[in-house]
């Protein structure tokens, strides 16, 4: 079922009668009794019989073929409203957060005929790429138990690879979907903020780029399409929300059009970032296999200043934290972790030139780069600087010898979608020599997602890594 059928299929079964939403739900939770002991990924998770009466009440209604997931039982990151759900924010205190209403990516999935289990689970407040925090504690890795699953959407990416729900929703502000897809070989999409659109907290100044976007994770990029139809567009309540002209789930690039395309390999920013023995390697052998056979690879030798991104990203980041934990209530919380803490004062001391310094560095980078797909489709780096790690550590402290400054240094390097709000989904690359997988980021204009879909798809058609089972 799950497992071996794609997304698409398995709703043309339960529209057309041949599976009901009842069988799905009973495969979902015989998964997480399976599963979920071992890989702590979903949370909060609801009881099986509550869910099963609104899979029937699904199963009595007329309008089957309208909905984009009817009948896919689904689990929602710690992040977002269910209603009747906590939203924890993987904070002690917030255990009893009951949600009084849908976020609105909830209500779509909903309307699209989806059923929600529970929650995934997150880091503290969603700080850092590694999901652990002290109400849940620690989700591991689909691949390897004693291994971290990544973060902020860790529980997402572990509940997905273990097939306990067949897609899954996420974030990404620091590569949080990117991340734990790349550590469990799946496909994780950070599309352009807000082509899904989302509750804001924080009355955010239009001149101040959203650097925070939903996002999702799943094994096949076709997969991945019937979800963003389903939650991507306009909405009301969403300034920064758009349309856009296409569909995720149909568009395909054309065998000619793939093969007259280029991309440019960043690969260590010309030394600037530090990488595990191993990943580079895996992301320039898949490159190789794609160059000349199905389109063209070139190596970007362009100065990019890694520091003047670093430097632009950590100010306008710990701003924007800042500012939400103060909006929370919780900037003078002593029990928050090291992330929030060090968010809290880094952000409390930037002034208003220290914003525009990295403003101006934004738009300094972002010419840049606009240059670089002048000559290139897209760009490409590695998804994360170290293969998975130890679940119980914080964070790596070291990459090749070089000391990390900080509790997100180690990501360093999905800073640059991030900080330039460019659509990006990272792609399986293959394991190293430990069976630990690893990703590579496909970076696109801005609001060209259905074109990183599309590279996506292709990619997929050829290397199949969807078909590679976790443990």
């Amino acid at each position: 079922m799950i497992p071996d059928t794609s997304l698409q299929k398995t709703v043309e079964q339960t529209t057309s009668g041949k599976l009901s939403p009842d069988e799905l739900v009973d495969f979902s939770y015989q998964q997480i009794d399976k599963c979920n002991p071992s890989l702590n990924a979903i949370v909060s998770l609801r009881d099986k019989d509550e869910v099963k009466k609104e899979a029937k009440a699904l199963s009595n209604e007329a309008k089957k073929k309208h909905r984009l997931l009817y009948g896919i039982p689904l689990a929602i990151k710690d992040l977002f409203n269910v209603k009747e759900l906590p939203t924890t924010f993987g904070l002690p205190m917030f255990k009893n957060n009951i949600a009084k209403k849908h976020s609105i990516l909830v209500d779509r999935l909903i309307n699209h005929g989806a059923l929600i289990l529970g929650k995934t689970n997150i880091p503290e407040l969603a700080l850092g790429s590694h999901t652990k925090n002290k109400l849940f504690g620690a989700t591991s890795n689909a691949f390897n138990n004693e291994k971290s699953a990544g973060g902020s959407s860790g529980g997402a990416a572990s509940a997905v690879a273990s097939s306990m729900i067949p897609i899954a929703d996420g974030s990404d502000m620091m590569g949080s979907c990117r991340n734990p897809a790349a550590f469990s070989n799946l496909y994780g999409f950070r599309p352009t903020p807000g082509l899904i659109p989302e509750d804001r907290v924080l009355k955010i100044d239009t001149q101040f780029p959203l650097l925070s976007t939903p996002g999702c994770l799943a094994k096949t990029p076709g997969d991945m399409g019937i979800f963003l139809d389903a939650v991507s567009g306009l909405h009301a309540l969403d300034p920064f929300s758009f349309d856009i002209e296409g569909s995720f789930k149909d568009v395909n690039f054309h065998e000619n059009e793939f093969s007259k395309m280029r991309v440019g390999w960043l690969g260590n920013m010309n030394g600037q970032y530090s990488f595990e023995d191993g990943i580079l390697d895996l992301c320039e052998t898949t490159l190789k296999h794609l160059d000349g056979d199905y389109l063209s690879i070139d190596d970007v030798v362009d100065e990019i200043d890694a520091s003047m991104i670093w430097d632009s990203w950590t100010t306008l980041r710990s701003r924007n934290v800042y500012l939400y934990l103060k909006e929370s209530n919780l900037q003078d919380n002593s029990d928050l972790g090291e992330g929030a803490q060090y968010e809290l004062k880094k952000g409390k001391q930037v002034t208003e030139g220290d914003l525009k310094r990295s403003m101006e560095k934004r738009s300094v980078l972002a010419k840049k780069i606009d240059r670089l797909f002048d000559t290139n489709d897209f760009l490409a780096l590695p998804s994360a600087q170290v293969f998975p790690f130890d679940k119980e550590l914080d964070y790596p402290s070291i990459i090749s010898e070089k000391d990390m400054q900080s509790y997100h240094h180690w990501m360093e390097v999905v800073t640059l979608s991030s900080l330039l709000g460019l659509p990006t989904i990272s792609i399986p690359v293959g394991f190293n020599k430990n069976n630990l997988p690893m990703g590579m980021q496909i970076i696109g204009r801005k609001k060209e997602d259905l074109r990183v879909l599309s590279f996506a798809k292709k990619y997929e058609q050829i290397f199949q890594f969807s078909n590679v089972k976790s443990i």
